[in-house]
């Protein structure tokens, strides 16, 4: 396929707001493309070259990219940067400065392929010379491309293609392509969740068909798209629900999923990225106390003082994420890996076997250590011990407690009641923070008019329809500096109408494709006649009541990792529950 034809796609994509025209659109696509470019074809979509676990980046920041622009046009570098300021987007300066050279009808003839293999070029250039080498690169693909099409390689480049696409949309549509509906998208999704590959997904798709589909297992060094849990407001109900179950601390600290393959580890965060580099001790640890060649395991890492065995705030644990100084920071706060799941080992895939089971397996092959340690648990019955060992863990400075079905599989990537969690407190107002994305803001007023930004426009996921339905409009709990961060931040996702994902009454000043997530405590969930979250037909939507901001973007979720609609309603629910009971 030529290039030029997936940026006529890319166009019809972004000229739509319509979920299902967007459906129809990449099926139609998925259908046209070789089984050869389709991997790189969902992996450009998803504005990226490889899955998050793969690691691998373009590299090039806003500067670098202008100046590979006025190579590739042959323009003073002055004039371009004078054009972006007026313009704001690198993809429709390189359009119009090519578009004004003679020669332009000569070019578009690059495919698909060349443009993905270019690219990744680019992304691996390392060392000496490197910021060079991708200049020139960038700059010589930009020169063999069309106007429409170097508007495109800029945006993605500097990673604006803002497309507002989703993995459920992307699965959607390639079991539309295959069988004419969506009724290949459970089996897909299977697939996906146990290799968080979605452009491996395709391919075998397009290649072996179904029968590769359900050939998907379990393999080392390719992620496992992670199990959550579902929230109870009271250890009784947690009970009248699970019976007789687990129940172990729950630890605030940075959700790994370890992956061994004889000495060599590699561990991955909770959105799938490759965390490796900033943990060394941890994956020391791992070499010394797996007792398995082949292990795929999760557990929660966190800082702990080394003379007291008491473990850190998250404050502290967060530091250890970092790029740079990272030997250094793992002297001063060691973290302590805290086992709680068994995926795999030494060929045994354990994500089908009940929890009691796969618990019993990991408990025999943690050998004893100071770097990795299994999570505390007991099993009981009775709701006065998970009280008991609820309170005793809030006393420790943990976050509270997750019930678990003796059992349950192991549920990838999804949220389900098979995993039950209770924190803090669920006490009549809403004590528990939320996860909510940002899709847009307003403009500040007053003493914030100076800011250029005065609120947060706030969503979270609806899974049924993969789309944002907003919950609140949030203007507190930043700083000053903070405000005009994350105003700067947001613009770099700016687009100029409602992105295709967001289902909104509202109409913020700016709106931003749903990229970054924030966690928000608030009052109470209200009903609210201008929010879409659980909004039905004529019946009111849900909101959040004094929202406030907790903290800072949390890099390490995803905007489908944010709470969904139906976890709100949940929460109302309890709210309620709750409030009657008192």
């Amino acid at each position: 396929m030529r290039f030029a034809k997936l940026v006529d796609y890319f166009e019809r994509l972004e000229a739509t707001t319509k979920r299902l025209e967007m459906f129809d659109i990449l099926s139609e696509l998925f259908r046209e493309v070789e089984v050869e470019e389709i991997a790189p074809v969902v992996y450009l979509l998803e504005e990226q070259l490889a899955p998050p676990f793969r690691g691998i980046e373009i590299g090039m920041a806003e500067k670098l990219v202008l100046r590979a622009i006025a190579k590739a046009t042959g323009v003073e570098e002055g004039r371009v940067a004078t054009l972006y300021k007026k313009l704001g987007d690198p993809g429709l300066v390189v359009e119009r400065l090519l578009e004004q050279k003679k020669e332009a009808s000569a070019r578009g003839k690059l495919t698909v392929l060349a443009v993905y293999t270019r690219l990744m070029e680019i992304a691996e250039q390392t060392g000496e010379g490197s910021v060079e080498r991708k200049i020139q690169g960038l700059s010589d693909l930009l020169a063999e491309a069309g106007p429409k099409e170097a508007r495109y390689i800029a945006r993605f480049v500097m990673g604006r293609l803002r497309l507002g696409i989703g993995d459920p949309t992307i699965l959607d549509a390639l079991s539309k392509a295959v069988a004419g509906d969506r009724s290949l998208r459970p089996e897909l999704e299977r697939a996906y969740n146990l290799c968080s590959d979605l452009g491996l997904v395709a391919r075998t798709l397009r290649g072996q068909g179904l029968e590769g589909i359900r050939a998907f297992r379990v393999r080392v060094g390719h992620p496992i798209r992670m199990a959550l849990a579902e929230r109870l407001p009271t250890a009784e109900e947690i009970i009248r629900r699970l019976g007789r179950c687990a129940v172990e601390v729950k630890i605030d600290g940075f959700r790994c999923q370890v992956h061994k393959q004889g000495d060599a580890v590699e561990i991955f965060s909770r959105n799938l990225e490759r965390t490796t580099p900033m943990f060394p001790d941890i994956v020391e640890g791992v070499r010394r106390q797996v007792a398995a060649r082949e292990a795929i395991f999760e557990g929660e890492a966190v800082a702990v003082n080394e003379e007291t065995g008491e473990i850190y705030p998250f404050q502290v644990t967060v530091q250890r994420k970092r790029k740079h100084g990272v030997e250094e920071m793992a002297r001063e706060y060691p973290l302590v890996l805290y086992a709680f799941d068994l995926l795999y080992s030494d060929g045994m895939d354990y994500t089908p076997e009940p929890y009691e089971r796969r618990r019993a397996a990991l408990e025999r092959m943690i050998r004893p250590g100071d770097r990795l340690k299994l999570a505390e648990m007991i099993i009981t019955e009775d709701p006065k011990a998970v009280e008991r060992f609820f309170e005793e863990s809030i006393e420790r400075g943990l976050e509270g407690i997750v019930a678990k079905r003796l059992d349950a599989p192991y549920q990838a990537g999804a949220r389900g009641f098979h995993w039950i969690k209770l924190k803090r407190s669920y006490k009549g107002e809403l004590s528990d923070t939320l996860d909510v994305v940002l899709i847009g803001y307003f403009h500040g007023r007053g003493s914030r008019a100076r800011l250029g930004i005065g609120a947060l426009l706030g969503a979270v996921y609806d899974e049924e329809s993969d789309t944002f339905k907003t919950i609140a409009k949030i203007g507190s709990g930043l700083s000053e500096e903070e405000w005009v961060r994350i105003r700067e931040l947001l613009d770099r996702s700016r687009v100029s109408h409602r992105p295709a994902r967001v289902d909104s009454l509202i109409e913020p000043d700016v709106w931003v494709e749903p990229r970054y997530v924030v966690t928000v405590l608030a009052d109470e969930i209200t009903k609210s006649p201008v929010h879409t979250c659980g909004k039905r037909d004529d019946e009111p939507g849900y909101a959040l009541r004094f929202p406030r901001v907790v903290g800072w973007i949390r890099e390490d979720k995803r905007p489908e990792d944010a709470n969904t609609v139906r976890e709100v309603l949940e929460l109302y629910e309890m709210q309620k529950r709750v409030k009657l009971a008192g």
